[in-house]
């Protein structure tokens, strides 16, 4: 056995088995298993994605097994814990309490007030895909003058969406400045069709001051695929009057607090 694959044997060791490590390189199983006995030699393009994957250089590959050995040890030596260590362990404790939302995979028009341009209802779209069991989503707002009809800024921002207890979760940042992060809380739907999802979010204008704020928030479902050019051709700024807008939905993020209520809440659907 040649040394590249005595080192590749040992470098596979410290995983479950040789088809994860396959699967995660992409890597053919049946040409992989040439590389370990010896009997082919990969690529070049191929041994590049082997080294990458291990965090060696080639050279390093062809090391002597011994030396191979220790180095792979030092570099897999535990490390020091890393400044996000801390913050993560409190995402991870309460994912691992969140409940799957695959059913909530596909597009939505994101409807609520905006807090930069009072009275104006903003529509973006926003889909949401599920990677490795998990929520996650994007949302874009492009966005035009009212008055003139003219694109003034194109806003995007990602972020997860997992449901604990009995309400969706999802947070996300905007993705270009960096400058805001968002909340929303949202009723789940127990219905075997998927509709309108309402609840509320915290954020603030992007652009316009800082005052921090609260909104009543609709999503609207489009479908699992959609014609994506026409989506974001329906999306912007609207006047709540304005008959492009679903009635039901205007009424549903409408943030007038009735009667003595000191709390800024929405009802379940």
């Amino acid at each position: 056995m040649s040394e590249f694959s005595a080192n590749l044997a040992l470098a596979c060791g410290h995983y479950r088995s040789i088809s994860e490590v396959c699967r995660r390189m992409g890597i053919n199983r049946q040409q992989f298993n040439k590389y370990l006995s010896g009997g082919a030699y990969p690529s070049r393009h191929n041994m590049r994605r082997i080294c990458d994957f291990f965090g060696v250089t080639e050279s390093e590959m062809l090391m002597d097994e011994a030396r191979f050995e220790r180095l792979i040890g030092l570099r897999r030596a535990p490390q020091a814990p890393s400044r996000l260590d801390l913050p993560l362990r409190h995402i991870e404790k309460v994912l691992a309490h969140a409940s799957p939302v695959d059913r909530y995979a596909g597009y939505y028009f994101r409807y609520f007030y905006s807090f930069g341009n009072k009275g104006y209802v903003i529509r973006s779209l926003l889909r949401v895909v599920i990677r490795e069991g998990r929520g996650y989503f994007k949302n874009l707002e492009i966005l035009h003058d009212p008055a003139t009809g003219r694109w003034t800024r194109t806003n995007k921002y990602e972020g997860i969406l997992f449901q604990l207890a009995d309400r969706l979760q999802a947070f996300e940042y905007e993705t270009v400045a960096t400058n805001s992060v968002t909340q929303m809380t949202l009723y789940p739907v127990y219905r075997s069709r998927l509709d309108v999802i309402v609840g509320i979010q915290t954020g603030g204008p992007t652009r316009r001051g800082r005052r921090p704020g609260a909104s009543r928030v609709a999503l609207e479902y489009l479908g699992a695929d959609i014609d994506l050019r026409k989506g974001l051709r329906q999306t912007g700024l609207f006047r709540p009057d304005d008959p492009a807008l679903r009635r039901d939905i205007v009424a549903a993020i409408d943030n007038r607090m009735t009667g003595d209520s000191c709390v800024l809440d929405i009802e379940e659907p």
